[in-house]
């Protein structure tokens, strides 16, 4: 049986681009048909955005099919920072995607304490709602981020602790699998470069580079949600997916965005809080990091959620958006690929 058939389906933070990405391919029933998918975000201008567009887009198409709209859908407003309105939304939940964050580097800087909530509390709070209510969830996957590799900034520290918070819940809630997915930069999501260039492309320029050899991991939302799906087929309880993605300068991003219009570059410095080189598995977790095909898997690092076996290490060195840098010609093309140069 497909693990999603016939399950209530929570995802916090769902309004969000990977949520409303997550919605549409659940609707797809490519893990099965869910009974019910709860959308829950504090932002009510955004759920009712969401509900009018999928009330209205009836007819079947390669995008979106679903049945019974009206019954599947379900909207609620809520926080995960509060415990009460998490708790209550477990009480229905069979299967939790947690994608509520803080994720904006510099904001989570001059707002750390706002961070911690969001991406620290939130998550305590489920796994305490599990725990102290006995609530049948069956699955749990915490959206973390290669920022929270060997973090400097606050907003990876809170998500490298929302790692650690959910890992952890396997051992006080014996019954649900608690397991992470961990990403880099998503094309043309909200708060990401792309659009931000689109814009200053838009308006003549110049376009602004915080340093000419910063490097970011790629991938598509629909990579991060195929990512999302091996988790939830694949994962033992504690395991962190991880997907295999080139990397490229920010530098030649920009480059082939401009193409051949006359658009000045600047170079404006480093933000608070960011890096040059992003990391996904560190030199620390490599030595229990296996091979998954089109993934990598690290396996828990509390030994109490590992099997026996002998693990195998798949990385020689810790996997860093500065290798495997694309070409121009090969980042134009993946561009290209999405519909990104305009």
């Amino acid at each position: 049986m497909k693990p999603l058939e016939g399950k209530r389906v929570l995802i916090t933070g769902a309004t969000g681009s990977l949520g409303q990405a997550l919605v549409r391919r659940l609707l797809k029933c490519e893990l099965g048909q869910p009974i019910k998918i709860i959308i829950f975000s504090r932002d009510e201008a955004k759920q009712h955005a969401m509900r009018v567009e999928h009330k209205y887009n009836r007819p079947v198409t390669d995008e979106v099919i679903y049945h019974n709209f009206e019954e599947l859908l379900e909207f609620r407003i809520g926080d995960v920072r509060d415990f009460h309105s998490i708790a209550a939304a477990l009480r229905d939940a069979d299967v939790v995607f947690n994608s509520a964050a803080l994720k904006q580097v510099p904001t989570c800087e001059y707002f750390p304490i706002q961070a911690v909530m969001t991406n620290i509390s939130g998550p305590e709070n489920i796994v305490r709602a599990i725990q102290e209510h006995h609530l049948p969830v069956e699955t749990v996957v915490a959206i973390s981020t290669d920022k929270a590799c060997k973090p400097v900034n606050v907003m990876g520290m809170t998500k490298a602790i929302q790692e650690r918070v959910f890992i952890q819940g396997n051992l006080r809630c014996p019954d649900t699998r608690f397991i992470c997915v961990r990403y880099g930069n998503v094309l043309a999501s909200r708060g990401s470069v792309i659009p931000l260039f689109h814009d200053q492309i838009k308006n003549g320029g110049p376009v602004t580079i915080t340093t000419p050899d910063m490097t970011r991991f790629l991938l598509s939302l629909e990579q991060a949600v195929d990512t999302i799906f091996a988790a939830v087929r694949e994962a033992h309880r504690g395991d962190t997916y991880i997907p295999r993605v080139p990397s490229a300068k920010v530098v030649d991003i920009a480059a082939v965005l401009i193409g051949s219009r006359s658009i000045q570059t600047v170079i404006t410095g480093i933000r608070p809080g960011e890096k040059v080189h992003e990391i996904l598995v560190s030199e620390e977790e490599r030595h229990r990091t296996i091979d998954k095909g089109r993934y990598y898997v690290i396996l828990p690092i509390l030994p109490e959620l590992r099997s026996n076996d002998k693990i195998i290490p798949s990385l020689a060195e810790e996997y860093s958006s500065a290798t495997n840098v694309m070409d121009r010609q090969t980042l134009s093309e993946l561009l290209r690929q999405y519909s990104l140069i305009i």
